[in-house]
């Protein structure tokens, strides 16, 4: 986690009762309420945590010593992992959204096979560290109940498989309805601006449009007397993650950007064109940043010069084609350090959510070392 925000509660965590972050001293920590032992414990000695962490699915941390927040409500205290920037779904491109989807399946998955379940399904629960994402809410595991049903199943429609699928089979810019829907796209929404050929599509039949009609069906009913009669056991959960996962698998968008074959089709000199990279290569060299913000960044030529040294970069650019290509080929190569976003400088990711607190805009996230602004 970054070390963002005043010290005490993070104002991102205030809705969990199961515990907060704060920080301390200039180090963020996360408290654990006594209400949350149980499944922290059973988190912990069912080997979830060593599986998921082993895999770099979920953010790893430390226990510490030191005094909690609340002590009157604590139970212990973790020390998470620190990321370098915090990252939100509306910047996300499209296959960095899949991939964040596919990751939340995966985790659901291996906490079933524990004897666990995901309780909530948050997109803002995924972030991109060191190149991939990760899970980071250590808090979001509970213990499985027998017969009952997956509880987060209309947030993981809200928050990944509804903007997915608008992204792909409507447009692109879709993605940003998650900035005026901080609690995900709702699926009412979602079932009308789709196209009429989604009712022909299984997955997407059930899992949105007759998802949507439930909601509307049973608005204002009693919850926990739906979920009873909604009996699931094991196996009928596994088969709901398989189910989930082919229909995010199917969804493709193909990325058409006009800097696509940039790095041929640019307008300079073969020895303009190696002095560009030279002068870059050379500030970066002496001033040897400790990040870099790369503003325009079209398919991360220069955004590279800085992620190959080792320097946490994020390459900015407003064209989700640009990014998405940037995405693949940072994937492609396992670059851990470079992580790019779509962002337009002309109207920048603002503070969202209780009293504009939920949501850090891009002007309160960590501060850059460097800026590279080459194609603004």
């Amino acid at each position: 986690m970054t070390e963002k925000t005043q010290n005490n509660r993070h104002p991102a965590s205030f809705r969990d009762p199961s515990g907060f972050l704060f920080n301390r001293d200039g180090r963020l920590y996360r408290q654990i309420n006594q209400s949350y032992s149980a499944d922290y414990e059973r988190l912990m000695d069912s080997g979830l945590y060593a599986a998921l962490a082993a895999r770099g699915d979920l953010l790893p941390y430390e226990e510490r010593q030191v005094a909690p927040a609340s002590s009157e409500i604590a139970y212990k205290v973790i020390e998470p992992e620190l990321l370098e920037f915090i990252s939100y779904p509306y910047e996300w491109s499209f296959s960095e959204w899949k991939d964040a989807a596919l990751t939340t399946l995966r985790v659901h998955r291996t906490a079933i096979e524990h004897g666990m379940v995901l309780k909530d399904a948050s997109a803002f629960n995924i972030q991109f560290h060191r190149g991939r994402p990760v899970w980071i809410d250590t808090l979001s595991f509970e213990l499985l109940k027998e017969g009952e049903p997956w509880i987060a199943y209309r947030q993981f429609c809200q928050h990944f498989l509804a903007p997915l699928a608008l992204m792909a089979l409507v447009d692109i810019e879709l993605g940003k309805l998650m900035r005026t829907h901080i609690d995900g796209v709702p699926l009412t929404l979602a079932s009308r601006l789709l196209p009429r050929s989604t009712w022909l599509r299984f997955t997407l039949l059930i899992h949105i449009h007759w998802h949507a009609s439930a909601q509307r069906r049973y608005a204002g009913a009693d919850t926990s007397e739906r979920r009873r009669k909604r009996s699931m056991n094991v196996n009928s959960l596994l088969g709901l993650v398989d189910n989930l996962e082919g229909a995010i698998r199917r969804l493709e968008w193909k990325p058409q950007s006009p800097w696509a074959d940039y790095e041929q089709t640019h307008a300079y000199s073969d020895a303009d064109w190696q002095a560009k990279r030279r002068l870059v290569d050379e500030f970066l060299s002496q001033k040897g940043p400790s990040s870099v913000w790369d503003l325009g960044a079209n398919v991360g030529t220069f955004s590279r010069l800085a992620s190959e040294r080792g320097i946490p970069t994020i390459a900015f650019d407003f064209d989700p084609g640009a990014v998405e290509l940037n995405y693949l080929r940072s994937r492609d190569e396992a670059d851990a350090h470079l992580l790019p976003l779509v962002m337009d400088f002309t109207n920048p990711s603002p503070a969202l959510g209780w009293g504009h607190r939920e949501r850090m805009s891009l002007a309160e996230r960590s501060p850059a070392g460097a800026i590279l602004a080459l194609a603004l």
